[in-house]
């Protein structure tokens, strides 16, 4: 047997744990019939959690084709439930549950750059800000890249989606269905790819008719529920497990065993009679002299011995060899990693590469233990080591005995040219409506590919086998045992702000700390504020010292504001001998995701608001994903978090409590303490309720959230610069302590507001009218009602986002609320 060399890129670059792949028997036989299964699909939505993880699970376990789904968004405008991340931090959180979701329903994900800028009701307005052409080319280059035989939309492309980016997302599905295969459309990208004409596209849908008893055109039902005994699940079952990895979402799933059928509606293309594959040979048989494969992959099944799944792997070097002779393809391609990962499976193989920290800087060293084990008798012999990034190569020659562990450590030299450790979507400033990614190869991609990776050279029965890694840290957690987590490149040094706003009310200055963290040993240098000068610091610089790898030491700037309204930029320059350093540092921690770390620009926005107030003491009801009570806190109010400790004491020391959007969703403990909330109002307290979703039908299960009946619908204004029309000029709320005009509503972000009251008693008030283009005017935004001596404001005006964004007269209108009645 001739003996050949097989490089494997970073099999595992896009796991949620990047580590080597192991599998049971069931399986390994799944995957060895999968070999003889050769066809692709791409799956189309928008956000993570769109994806109908059952039809993927479906594609990729009993059709068991290659399948992949790309969401045109990282879901950076959604909220979040189990945190209080939002915008770029909530988008790589959700990224991770879409690869943690993808390896559970069998999946590959991808993405778009496009940013999730907020709910928004048109197609139009998505593509728009989106920048429709660009986010087509991202489309279009994930089909010629990925080669499918079926594109799936999630969405109708129109008003029955539900959502301005689900439509818009089978809009631009639509049309890259046909610009795939014209090379006149981004020819740039054939440099790199093949043009590429799909057989049929068409739309997964729950019905036939999906509304109105309207029927769509030609279907086929796809039943999507089977038992799999290879894996001991149904495919509802598995499908449930992977949608409840959208835990940020709150999308737990129950385990359903019972048959589902869903639809496939055509769309586009040829249309398919009976099965989603007619017409496409899905078999060895598309590929010329690809025959002799099927025989051989059935031979692989027939002879495979579940107590000694290594006798398989000769035979399964030799179906890698026959695939090595076809032509060279996006299946062969993907068809020689499928065999490689069986080989290894089939030999127990198992190797990884640990540096002993989580992180480096560059220009330092860190040791690394490889580790390597076989689990069964194949000869295999350990004949290199190349740490790719590090630029180090280790001859071993060592044979590998059974279960015998081979440990070997090394220490690296990082490059001081060493990018740092950064989502490549981040790198740059974003635009608008879309991420800036230069690098047309790592478009689309959930993540980059790693860049300080070990490679293997293993001879495995005669043959040479060269597989990658990357650096991967872990450590034991008692209560949770071994743990990974990425490893990191991270600056010299990092200076975080500690607030994203600060927000000044008068000309009283206000102390800005900044923490400075070293990534290696022994950092010394300086640390300023840069910031306008109509605005003052004081001192001009700091210097510091940091003796210690991870020591953090925090400064503090005085900063005086100008004397007149206006909206600034403090940026935090770190200068040592290396140069200077303008990042802060964050990191987002759950049990469900590595630990992320990210490297954000070190810098805030400054606020000189003309501002008034009545009254200090606020107590503040949290809800999901909440920091309003930290942007309250910068306008000088006394914060005090409601814990049901807090609220079973006497509340009439409050001067307001807010109530934190969701939180009658979320906290169950609130149906408890109702009834005492609204006898505050009616001794004279002033209640500000923010959103909730379909009113309070969460687990609190309150009747009334207000002194007075009122309903929640799912009425909201998606366009933030929707004209607001003043229902009552003359009332408290638009006077009293400032005077609300409409340049109080300029710079709003994402929204005006979502989940406005629909029905209300006439004991309530309405303040403000307003609509998105061509729609019924709203007046639900804000209810108000005078009860007993005090006042509840409810309001789906979303100040959970203009507070935290620093909008100025957000601050403004909600110092009113706090205030009314004062």
């Amino acid at each position: 047997m001739k003996k050949i060399s097989v490089f494997l890129i970073s099999l595992f670059s896009f796991s949620v744990f990047a580590q080597t792949k192991q599998m049971n028997t069931g399986e390994i036989l799944q995957a060895i019939k999968r070999l003889n299964v050769v066809g692709n699909v791409l799956y189309v939505a928008a956000h993570p959690d769109d994806e109908n993880t059952l039809f993927i699970t479906w594609l990729s376990k009993e059709k068991m084709v290659r399948a992949g789904y790309i969401a045109m968004t990282r879901g950076d405008g959604g909220q979040n439930l189990v945190g209080s991340e939002q915008g770029e931090y909530v988008g790589l959180l959700r990224t991770h549950e879409l690869l943690g979701a993808r390896s559970i329903d069998g999946g590959e994900q991808y993405f778009t750059r496009a940013n999730d800028f907020g709910f928004t009701k048109t197609t139009d307005e998505a593509l728009a800000t989106w920048g429709k052409d660009q986010i087509l080319a991202d489309l279009v280059w994930r089909i010629r890249n990925f080669q499918p035989d079926v594109i799936v939309n999630r969405f109708p492309p129109d008003a029955r989606a539900g959502h301005g980016h689900h439509s818009a997302s089978a809009v631009l599905s639509e049309e890259a269905f046909k610009a795939a295969a014209d090379p006149n459309r981004f020819p740039e990208q054939l440099k790199f790819v093949k043009t590429w004409q799909a057989k049929r596209l068409v739309w997964n849908s729950f019905s036939p008719n999906f509304q109105n008893n309207q029927p769509e055109g030609s279907f086929i039902k796809i039943p999507l529920g089977d038992y799999n005994p290879l894996l001991g699940k149904s495919y509802t079952e598995i499908s449930a497990e992977a949608r409840s990895m959208h835990k940020s979402q709150g999308f737990g799933s129950a385990k359903t065993k019972n048959q589902r059928s869903d639809y496939a509606l055509h769309k586009a293309g040829e249309e398919a009679k009976n099965d989603l594959f007619d017409g496409i040979d899905i078999s060895w048989k598309r590929i010329n002299g690809g025959e002799k494969i099927e025989k051989m992959v059935n031979d692989v099944y027939n002879n495979f011995k579940a107590q000694n799944p290594s006798a398989s792997v000769p035979a399964l070097i030799e179906v890698y060899i026959a695939i090595s002779g076809l032509e060279d393809n996006v299946w062969t391609s993907y068809k020689k990693k499928e065999v490689q990962e069986l080989i290894l499976a089939c030999t127990g193989l198992w190797f990884e590469a640990n540096p002993t920290d989580y992180s480096v800087s560059p220009n330092d060293k860190i040791k690394v233990n490889v580790n390597v084990v076989s689990r069964s008798n194949s000869n295999i012999t350990l004949e290199k080591l190349t740490f790719k990034g590090a630029n180090k190569d280790t001859t071993i020659n060592k044979k590998l005995v059974y279960n015998d562990g081979l440990n070997i450590n090394t220490e690296l030299q990082i490059p001081s040219n060493q990018p740092i450790t950064q989502p490549y979507w981040l790198v740059e400033r974003k635009e608008n409506g879309f991420y800036k990614v230069n690098d047309q190869l790592l478009r689309g991609l959930p993540m980059k590919p790693a860049d300080l990776v070990c490679e293997y050279s293993f001879n495995i029965e005669g043959k040479t086998f060269t597989f990658q890694t990357p650096l991967t840290y872990k450590f034991v957690e008692p209560s949770d045992g071994e743990i990974y987590r990425y490893f990191e490149v991270r600056p010299e040094v990092t200076a975080t702000i500690a607030e994203k706003v600060y927000s000044f009310g008068d000309n009283s200055p206000k102390d800005v700390v900044v923490t400075l963290k070293s990534g290696k040993k022994g950092v010394t240098g300086s640390v300023k504020l840069d910031l306008p000068n109509t605005w003052k610091v004081e001192p001009a610089t700091i210097n510091f010292e940091l003796k210690e790898k991870y020591e953090e030491k925090k400064v503090t700037f005085k900063v005086f504001p100008s004397s007149t309204a206006s909206e600034i930029t403090l940026r935090a320059i770190a200068q040592t001998a290396s140069g200077s350093y303008d990042r802060g540092i964050a990191s987002i921690e759950y049990k469900h995701v590595p630990t992320l770390t990210l490297f954000p620009f070190a810098e805030a926005k400054a606020l000189r608001i003309d501002l008034k107030k009545k009254g200090n003491k606020i107590g503040y009801i949290a809800g999901a994903g909440d920091e309003v009570p930290a942007a309250l806190q910068q306008i000088g109010y006394q914060v005090t978090m409601l814990t049901p400790v807090e609220l079973a004491k006497d509340l009439s020391q409050f001067d307001a409590i807010i109530v934190g959007v969701r939180a009658y969703n979320t906290e169950e403990h609130l149906k408890y303490f109702q009834e005492k909330l609204m006898e505050y109002v009616n001794n004279g307290g002033n209640i500000v309720t923010q959103y909730q979703t379909n009113a309070f039908y969460g687990v609190s299960k309150v009747k009334e959230i207000g002194p007075y009946p009122m309903g929640i619908g799912r009425g909201r204004v998606t366009d933030e610069i929707a004209p607001m029309k003043i229902l009552k000029p003359q009332h408290p709320l638009l006077n009293s302590p400032n005077k609300i005009s409409a340049k109080d509503f300029e710079g709003w972000i994402q929204e005006r507001g979502l989940y406005f009251a629909d029905k209300w008693s006439d004991k309530y008030e309405t303040i403000f009218a307003m609509n998105d283009a061509n729609e019924t005017e709203l007046e639900g935004s804000v209810l108000y009602a005078k009860y007993g001596k005090g006042n509840f404001v409810f309001t789906g005006l979303a100040f959970f986002r203009q507070l935290p964004a620093g909008v100025p007269g957000a601050y403004r209108l909600f110092a009113n609320m706090i205030s009314v009645g004062k």
